[in-house]
């Protein structure tokens, strides 16, 4: 594999670094020089497998000792011979394989003993719950859970003085908690029903019986195992506000694995079935915990419940699965130890390019954009396809500087896709984020879906971030035609009543100390255009109307069709309304339509005069839209009191003379 310079080396070892046996590396290089690969290389721990022979013509030795500094294994100078190079990179790579091989086998070694000793834990955990009758999964998901609650507590808080190298041994530990029911009788023990007092004060003798049985262990006492397991057994009853067993303890008095543990315990006995109760959901025992059905925990381990309950089922699946998966991969080391070290290697080589073409050809077929972003080089990797549709190059580097894509991603978009990349988490560590990318000066709508990668360190440092970008344009358009037209008039363009009704409710919820009128108007004689010219006519006006609405308010406020010939403003003012009303009126009453002329009837209502309620606006501006229209229409009138009560008025009269009419009038057959 070549590269021409340093850039082009680190993208290498990026993307191939598992199929890189050893780099023969120069010095002087553009866009990156060979000390620059070298600290990329150490940065990102490649340099611990990865052997380096550097080749220069600089042999100053400042310049070979900080090579060898820097971690090469040889370093040859130009003009070289090509037989001495060849037997070189032979020798470094044969001590490397066998280097590696030493260090796989040690690996075996330690794995097998793990895992006898985890074996032999589970073997002896589970014979306890299986006098209990309780799931296979009972010991295996406490562990799960233990392990994870501790790791969330180890990024949350300094507080207690646990490491990551005490996760393994606090877990193991846990498997024991209930070791003590092996002395509780059966009778007891597989209770169907409630305890008497008396059967729970023997059912609580199991926290004691497994402290003594850790105690009177004849050897290995002082092993920082039994100490931990002892713990757990006798308190991972008691609880936070000093109401657990056996002895009472409070707070932080009780050691935090047994605390943790004690979590662990009781989620996993609230989800699955027992011999007194069937399970509970998820949601429920979540419920019931933070409710403090079940005692009161230590509040920094509820934060730390509440925050990561979502990931919990899952968590315990993967935590099933994970034995089973150790177990494969291990049968598939073993079943490669039956090929000599070559073929296997060139096994693993057409596995990996196998993967790879298909990883390719997937890629093309779903359009997608993929990457790899490293923080320490700054730096992105794409896809073939994904750079071609970008017009960039396969690597890139300083990502948010490159001038063309600043011209693709807006600054706002740049700014936010780095607030949420930067919001994520080791625990949380998806994120995704739709925006508009300019693609050949046309917008696009975008999906970023990417998790963010983080080291082994603690704690755990952010790396960089692997993802893929989807271009959702169609879908998008499509989506907002289809909310365009929910909320929209088909024929006007203006919004519909009930979509600008709910507009103006949470306008008026989040602006209560605001000036606002509702203006509701039709169009005079209306039924004249229609009648006259037909309804095509009809319709054309309308659409005028529309544009002259549109043209005579601001940004910010709001209108619609409410219906036939009838339309509503939303206006925000300060001071004085009627210069604002008044200018509104006359730039659109006055014009006209080929030989129809525009006339208008309109009402307004105020908010300090009706108040901020939705429905008493509307009904107050169509009152003085009422009354415009009883006295000879082609104006505009503001609500009052005074119209409220000749409203009234009028509306008895209205009343009774309706109810004379229909009394003196003949009824017809279609009536």
């Amino acid at each position: 594999m070549e590269a021409e310079n340093g850039l082009e080396a680190v993208s290498a070892l990026q993307k191939h670094r598992t199929e890189i046996d050893l780099v023969l590396l120069d010095i002087v290089m553009p866009e990156m020089d060979g000390f620059e690969v070298l600290s990329v290389m150490n940065r990102n721990h490649w340099i611990e497998d990865i052997p380096v022979i550097m080749i220069s013509s600089e042999t100053a030795p400042a310049h070979i000792e900080r090579a060898y500094n820097l971690g090469v294994t040889d370093f040859i100078t130009r003009p070289f011979n090509a037989l001495i190079v060849h037997r070189r990179v032979v020798n470094t790579t044969l001590l490397y394989a066998k280097q590696k091989k030493l260090v796989s086998m040690v690996t075996d070694q330690i794995y097998e003993k793990e895992r006898q000793n985890t074996l032999m834990i589970d073997i002896l955990s589970h014979t306890v719950e299986f006098r209990n009758g309780e799931s296979g999964y009972h010991v295996l998901h406490i562990r799960t859970l233990t392990e994870f609650f501790l790791q969330q507590l180890l990024l949350k808080t300094d507080r207690y003085s646990i490491s990551p190298a005490d996760i393994p041994l606090i877990c193991n530990a846990s498997a024991l908690h209930d070791i003590g029911k092996i002395a509780i009788p059966d009778a007891v023990l597989n209770k169907p029903g409630r305890f008497t007092d008396e059967e729970f004060a023997i059912m609580k003798t199991h926290t004691t019986v497994g402290s003594d049985m850790m105690d009177n262990i004849p050897v290995h006492k002082n092993d920082p195992l039994i100490s931990v397991t002892r713990s757990i057994c006798r308190w991972h009853h008691e609880r936070w506000d000093g109401r657990g067993y056996p002895d009472g303890l409070k707070g932080d008095e009780i050691p935090i694995g047994a605390q943790v543990v004690a979590l662990a315990d009781v989620y996993d006995a609230l989800t699955s079935a027992r011999v007194y109760k069937p399970p509970y959901s998820h949601e429920k025992a979540i419920e019931m915990i933070l409710g403090g059905e079940c005692g009161t925990f230590n509040p920094l381990l509820m934060e730390i419940l509440q925050e990561s309950a979502p990931l919990l089922p899952e968590r315990l699946q993967g935590g099933e699965q994970g034995s089973t998966s150790l177990l494969e991969m291990r049968s598939a080391a073993q079943e490669m130890h039956h090929y000599e070290e070559l073929s296997a290697s060139e096994r693993t080589l057409q596995l990996l390019e196998h993967e790879r073409m298909k990883f390719s050809f997937f890629a093309a077929m779903s359009q997608e954009i993929q990457f790899e972003y490293t923080c320490d080089p700054s730096m992105v990797v794409l896809n073939a396809w994904g750079a071609n549709y970008l017009g960039l190059k396969e690597t890139v580097m300083d990502p948010m500087e490159n001038p063309r894509i600043r011209e693709q991603i807006s600054e706002a978009n740049r700014s936010s896709l780095i607030r949420i990349i930067n919001s994520a988490t080791p625990a949380q560590p998806m994120v995704s984020y739709e925006f508009q990318l300019t693609l050949d000066g046309q917008p696009r709508w975008c999906r970023i879906i990417a998790r963010t990668t983080w080291s082994g360190d603690e704690p755990p440092q952010y790396t960089g971030v692997i993802g893929k970008a989807v271009d959702i344009h169609d879908s998008q358009m499509k989506l907002a035609a289809l909310e365009r037209a929910a909320s929209h008039d088909t024929l006007t363009g203006l919004l519909n009543h009930a979509s600008a009704k709910k507009r103006i409710v949470n306008r008026l919820e989040d602006e209560r100390d605001g000036q606002f009128a509702l203006v509701i108007f039709d169009l005079d004689h209306f039924k004249t255009a229609n009648d006259t010219y037909g309804h095509s006519f009809g319709d054309e006006v309308l659409k005028f109307l529309a544009a002259k609405i549109r043209e005579s308010i601001r940004g910010a406020d709001i209108a619609a069709r409410v219906g036939g010939d009838e339309f509503l403003m939303f206006l925000a003012y300060r001071g004085n309304l009627e210069p604002i009303i008044s200018r509104i009126y006359h730039s659109i009453s006055g014009s006209c339509y080929e030989q129809f002329p525009i006339s208008l009837s309109m009402g307004v209502a105020r908010t300090e005069m009706v108040g901020t309620e939705y429905d008493a606006l509307f009904h107050a501006a169509d009152q003085a839209l009422y009354q415009v229209k009883r006295s000879g229409r082609g104006r505009y009138e503001f609500y009052n009191e005074t119209m409220r009560n000749m409203l009234s008025v009028i509306s008895s009269i209205d009343s009774e003379t309706s109810e004379a009419n229909d009394a003196d009038e003949p009824k017809g057959d279609n009536e």
